[in-house]
């Protein structure tokens, strides 16, 4: 079962000084942060600013190869979580034949809000993102995951400001 997400906005995660795309589901119940590089943080801030640009960035020129292809992009998946990494795919419809198409979650992120579809992410995969550590005998490390998945989830967008370049 997939639920359907939306962009809260991008972060910069201090400790690393690497850009997050912040998903919230609709509801603003559920929160996924996925670390993302800088290039494709500058996409998906470009899209969430509506900011026009005189050429197409890599994610416009796939909208416009699928388009001019006949086909549809449907909706985006976020699918997968393994070993810290999350998988994506683009859902493509030919007709009545579906095409799922790899991609990275940040590319497939750029695409959906310049294409104006559904981000969706599989319930398994949010439930991943929220269990974080738990055991008697708690590292350092799962304390300050903990710490993040408690900022994460009452963030707001208004939190986040405008991502600089």
């Amino acid at each position: 079962m997939f639920v359907k997400m939306k962009v809260a906005g991008i972060a910069i995660d201090p400790l690393i000084n690497t850009p997050i795309v912040i998903l919230k589901d609709i509801e603003e119940h559920n929160v996924v942060p996925i670390w993302i590089g800088i290039l494709e943080a500058s996409a998906i801030a470009a899209e969430l600013e509506k900011v026009q640009l005189s050429r197409p960035l890599t994610h416009v020129l796939i909208k416009n190869i699928i388009q001019s292809l006949n086909l549809t992009l449907d909706r985006i998946e976020i699918n997968n979580l393994k070993d810290n990494t999350f998988y994506a795919s683009l859902i493509l419809k030919d007709n009545d034949k579906i095409i799922e198409i790899d991609a990275r979650p940040s590319d497939a992120i750029a695409i959906a809000l310049n294409a104006g579809v559904g981000i969706y992410v599989k319930d398994e995969i949010i439930e991943k993102a929220k269990a974080i550590g738990g055991s008697e005998n708690e590292t350092s490390k799962d304390f300050e995951n903990k710490k993040w998945t408690e900022i994460l989830e009452n963030l707001s967008p208004e939190d986040f400001g405008k991502y600089k370049m």
